[in-house]
């Protein structure tokens, strides 16, 4: 027997008849119908008010497998028909769906419980390095429609640790795909996860902030439920975890490639007129390619560079780029470098996890945010003009701006929460944003700060020189 939600409140006489059988409050039955899942802990009220079993309740969902429960009451023999692979989270709490991609051998994926709400790119959301550690939750429900291909990469390597969807993937229908989602993959060994209820999964995470979660899809169908709980309960989170260092390259190398302007190829920016040397804390492709489209010959160094390593290539400016992790645990090596850098007065220029580790460069600290931001439609608000820019977004730490010095002036917030977006040295040439201005995916609002960096270096390059 399979009931929808609403079917089981209708069931009770409705919303304020099932609250006041069960007695749960009216906003825990609404949220019932809004999350199309009833918490384990209101099963016996359930059942001793409507005569249904509890093989009822664990088969009960507006979308069939998409189930929340426990994994203390859910046993091993109450998986749902047509469920294939589990997301468990660190509280118990259990998502039944179908798995895609590579199946888990082994321990399987843990990792923080994130979501992104995209409408488009999410090859270049899976690619990029900042998720690194996290499980990305997809709030629009059609991915995979569009395929992949080898140009839509962000970087070599898939970071996130797997992904949740609603609907199940389906075949690719779009001119550019070479390769399916699912295929895809399973090449890379990504796990994924469909059937899940997107929606409710989504108002846990905003409403109780991103969980520690366990995604499992074996080979042999079988599920250790209790022992996947424990797995994400004693996962550490991404606090005092430094992920750059594992998603940055491992050697100096060179760039060229411009950004596309479609159908045509991808150019090279053979007539630089800058020379920036970009730190890769997990560097997206697109933003090397908006530094060469800018006139700049770009090399790119690995996050652990000393000053020396950067300065050996006589930069006209510096980048520092985005990245996973707790800014503070990778600012234990980067900070000092920094410092040097800004001495020096080369102009730097940071995005996202570069803009944290300014900020701490110059004295200032990084918190946690509670659910982080992620997505293409972030509003963001630039202090010294009042215009808004719609950007894309990716992180879940956040520059404290009480915190910043003197020296350190606030250029942008967020509209969302009103948390730091931007900042600003007073007397030096440095500048960040927490946003990602290359986007990719996203949209292009904010292309206009590479132009920004490059009057930076411009200026420093026409200054006269000090007199001896």
């Amino acid at each position: 027997m399979s009931l929808p939600i609403d079917d089981i409140i209708d069931r009770l006489g409705g919303t304020e008849a099932a609250s006041r059988l069960t007695g749960v409050g009216t906003e825990a039955v609404r949220k019932w119908r809004q999350t199309r899942a009833i918490p384990s802990r209101h099963w016996a009220a359930v059942t001793a008010a409507t005569g249904l079993t509890m093989t009822d309740l664990l088969t009960s969902s507006a979308e069939g497998v998409s189930i929340s429960g426990t994994a203390e009451t859910m046993a091993a023999g109450s998986v749902p028909a047509d469920a294939t692979a589990v997301l468990v989270l660190a509280d118990g709490t259990v998502f039944w769906g179908r798995g895609f991609g590579a199946h888990t051998s082994g321990p399987p994926a843990v990792g923080e419980v994130c979501f992104n709400t995209g409408l488009t790119g999410y090859q270049e959301t899976l690619t990029d390095p900042s998720y690194a550690g996290q499980i990305i939750t997809f709030t629009f429900p059609h991915i995979g429609n569009v395929g992949t291909n080898s140009q839509d990469l962000e970087a070599a390597n898939i970071a996130a640790r797997g992904l949740i969807v609603k609907q199940d993937v389906t075949d690719p229908a779009n001119w550019r795909s070479t390769q399916a989602l699912d295929a895809w993959l399973r090449s890379r060994g990504v796990t994924g996860i469909a059937g899940i209820d997107t929606r409710a999964l989504t108002i846990r995470i905003r409403d109780g902030g991103a969980p520690h979660g366990v995604l499992a899809f074996p080979v042999d169908g079988r599920f250790d439920l209790p022992a996947l709980g424990a797995r994400a309960e004693a996962w550490p989170g991404l606090e005092g975890m430094d992920l750059a260092k594992a998603v940055t390259c491992q050697q100096s190398y060179h760039w060229d490639e411009t950004v596309w302007a479609w159908p045509g190829t991808p150019r090279r920016q053979d007539a630089p007129c800058h020379h920036v040397v970009a730190v890769d804390y997990g560097a997206k492709r697109n933003i090397l390619r908006c530094l060469a489209s800018a006139g700049c010959r770009v090399t790119v160094v690995p996050a652990t560079a000393t000053a020396e390593d950067i300065f050996r290539h006589c930069p006209d400016g510096i980048f520092l780029s985005n990245g996973p992790g707790d800014p503070a645990a990778t600012g234990a090596y980067a900070v000092p470098v920094l410092r040097a850098v800004l001495e020096s007065g080369v102009p730097l220029f940071g995005i996202c996890l570069g803009h944290q580790l300014l900020a701490l460069a110059l004295g200032g600290k990084t918190y946690k945010l509670a659910r982080g931001h992620r997505g293409a439609n972030q509003p963001v608000q630039d202090l010294a003009t009042g215009k808004v820019e719609i950007t894309s977004q990716n992180h879940g730490f956040a520059v404290d701006a009480e915190s910043l010095p003197a020296n350190a002036k606030v250029t942008h917030v967020s509209l969302f929460d009103g948390s730091n977006e931007g900042i600003a040295c007073t007397d030096k040439p440095a500048f960040s944003v927490q946003y990602h201005p290359e986007a990719s995916p996203g949209p292009s609002d904010s292309h206009y700060l590479f132009g920004r960096f490059v009057a930076m270096m411009e200026r420093r390059q026409r200054a006269p020189a000090p007199v001896a």
